[in-house]
């Protein structure tokens, strides 16, 4: 055997200690070590030499987890364009509350990590190679589609929260956000809204869907529509929708929120500057969250079926684990008509 000292000091005790060896991500290792054909045949030669070079071993607990049931469902949140939100944020705690009844239901535990794509570029390899998950739900695209796509290629039981593209691959459970932007501009126009911004992030696909369906609505009917970039994570959203909001005051009479948490801080600040809702500037949100009744006026909102779509992403993934291949599950969203709009 060659001296493994002579070429790189450090022992190759674990999968990613050999990933970094020879070039690769951790799963890519994983996949190569199990003779999965989905790993060229190149890379896994090299990959196997590295191995036999280096001593290396799989640990034999993993292996063997691999090749039973773990009980165990990962769920995973990708913060790539958002990375200050927290795992509190009040959507995310409302999926996870449903994911986590789904999944007891059906005999599973529940393993949540929150990654930030940027600082870890291969953030899902090392969860679906570890051997400690049967399965793997990931909460929100972020800005990780293609990844997510390449992922798909050669991993089977993952189901993603998230935005349905025609013709992508890896299986997704979501609203029609596209659908759901029209119903609020809709909402807003019919209203006697002319000026309407757009409070939120277009970078995220599913926002991204929201803003163009909006846009088709406001181009029909003769309306303005522009984007006011902003960010949901809690941490700063006070002062940044303050500052929007001082702008938007005397600029537009309609707003459409990317997300109910967004609708309700522009109501707050609304409030602040003394513009009356929805007399003054008409308000319609995205999700309806339990908070969303719960305000003065309570929020119109488009509402997409959260608890539904945990309890199909849980059926979706319990099937592709079984061997089956499931196609995406597109939900119709729902005009909520309350008091801000």
């Amino acid at each position: 055997m060659a001296d493994r000292n002579a070429s790189d000091p450090r022992p190759v005790r674990t999968i990613t200690d050999l990933a970094k060896l020879a070039g690769v991500s951790p799963g890519t290792v994983s996949r190569a070590l199990a003779g999965k054909s989905l790993v060229n045949t190149k890379t896994r030669e090299k990959i196997e030499a590295l191995a036999r070079e280096h001593g290396f071993r799989p640990n034999q607990m993993a292996s063997r987890l691999r090749r039973q049931k773990t009980g165990v469902i990962g769920v995973i949140i990708p913060l790539g364009h958002e990375q200050k939100q927290q795992v509190s944020d009040t959507f995310f705690m409302t999926l996870l509350g449903h994911l986590a009844d789904a999944l007891t239901e059906k005999g599973y535990d529940l393993m949540l990590r929150r990654v930030v794509p940027a600082s870890d570029e291969d953030w899902l390899d090392p969860f679906i190679g570890s051997g400690m998950i049967d399965g793997v739900i990931v909460v929100g695209q972020s800005d990780q589609f293609d990844h997510l796509e390449e992922v798909a290629d050669g991993y089977r039981p993952m189901v993603v929260w998230g935005q349905h593209r025609e013709g992508q691959r890896h299986c997704v459970v979501g609203s029609d956000n596209r659908l759901g932007g029209k119903l609020a501009a809709e909402r807003l126009v019919a209203g006697g809204a002319k000026t309407l911004a757009f409070v939120g992030d277009t970078n995220a696909p599913e926002f991204a869907a929201r803003f163009a369906g909006a846009k088709q609505v406001a181009d029909a009917y003769g309306a303005r529509l522009d984007e006011l970039p902003a960010h949901v994570a809690t941490s700063g959203m006070t002062t940044e929708i303050a500052a929007l909001m001082r702008r938007a005051a005397g600029s537009y009479d309609g707003l459409f929120a990317a997300t109910d948490l967004l609708a309700l801080a522009c109501l707050g600040e609304l409030r602040k500057l003394g513009r009356a809702v929805p007399e003054g500037m008409r308000i319609v949100g995205f999700d309806d969250l339990p908070i969303a009744q719960q305000t003065t006026p309570a929020l119109t909102t488009i509402r997409q079926d959260i608890a539904g779509g945990a309890r199909a992403m849980v059926e979706l993934l319990l099937r592709r684990i079984a061997g089956e291949n499931t196609e995406s599950i597109v939900m119709p969203p729902k005009l909520v008509v309350r008091g801000t709009a």
